[in-house]
């Protein structure tokens, strides 16, 4: 029975303290009067959330924490002790991040993008600002123009940092980026390069001409937001294009190429409309 991780287990017994819950290999975990469902039958499967309690016990919960073993979220720091900090996951206990797990030094308030992880010589669940050394981009799991699993890590000189598909590391360019993007977001994006080193270059959204309808799509819907009028041609900025659809010149061109070719809009000297 693993810690930091959401099991379903059976009910096994109730006790003046709660119901005690097992699992396929004959371990017991009790599950707290507080966390108790209204109605049960013994042997009803029930899913729980399953950690150390303040008395180093493992314990079940009902209540789904912000982060579970292995994974990465963007949490809320508490306080700040002699001993590190202490972040909201959503549980009554909360989960510590040592100081030497804290890329930054935290504060009371600050949001932080952390993983959290088994610590092998305590066997508790902590956390961790230091993302990096969880990820490896040495054995890749992805290819070009794969659809990918992004969170925002932090920003750089030349774009924004990602963790790809939870395990690997990747970059969004700068100039690549249409929108307001923050740290600890999770987005969808597209493999577009495996340069050397393994290194991942990153774009939102999708590649090429798989890139024209979504970008279609969104350009309709912004139109008929807008009583079927946009002041925006193929002679506008990049970056009238980008605050009114965050997308590219480029891609905004193709996208109403395609609409116009549908015969779903018409463009004039003034902007794009609507056919109706």
């Amino acid at each position: 029975m693993e810690l930091g991780k959401i099991h379903t287990l059976e009910i096994l017994r109730e006790t003046d303290h709660g119901i005690y819950l097992i699992d396929a290999n004959d371990e017991e975990v009790l599950l707290p009067n507080r966390y108790v469902p209204n109605e049960f039958k013994i042997w009803d499967k029930i899913d729980v959330f399953v950690y150390l309690d303040n008395e180093e016990r493992p314990v079940a919960t009902t209540e789904k924490p912000y982060i579970t073993r292995d994974n990465f979220a963007l949490l809320r720091c508490n306080q700040v002790t002699e001993y590190g900090a202490f972040l909201d996951w959503g549980l009554v206990k909360e989960l510590f991040c040592p100081f030497k797990e804290q890329a930054f030094k935290m504060k009371p308030g600050g949001w932080y993008l952390v993983h959290c992880y088994l610590d092998d010589k305590t066997n508790r669940l902590v956390a961790s600002s230091k993302t990096n050394r969880f990820l490896d981009n040495k054995d890749l799991t992805v290819k070009e123009f794969d659809e990918v699993d992004l969170i925002v890590s932090h920003p750089s000189e030349i774009g924004m940092n990602v963790i790809v598909n939870n395990i690997h590391q990747g970059l969004i360019f700068k100039d690549t980026i249409f929108k307001d993007i923050s740290v600890g977001d999770k987005l969808k994006g597209v493999v577009k390069k495996i340069r050397p080193g393994n290194k991942l270059d990153i774009v939102l959204g999708q590649i090429g001409y798989r890139n024209i309808e979504p970008n279609a799509q969104r350009i309709l819907e912004t139109l008929e937001d807008n009583s079927g009028f946009l002041k925006l041609t193929d002679k506008s900025s990049p970056e009238d294009i980008k605050e009114q659809l965050q997308m590219s010149k480029k891609s905004f061109k193709k996208a109403i190429g395609t609409l116009y070719k549908q015969r779903q809009i018409d463009i004039k000297t003034e902007g794009i409309y609507l056919v109706k």
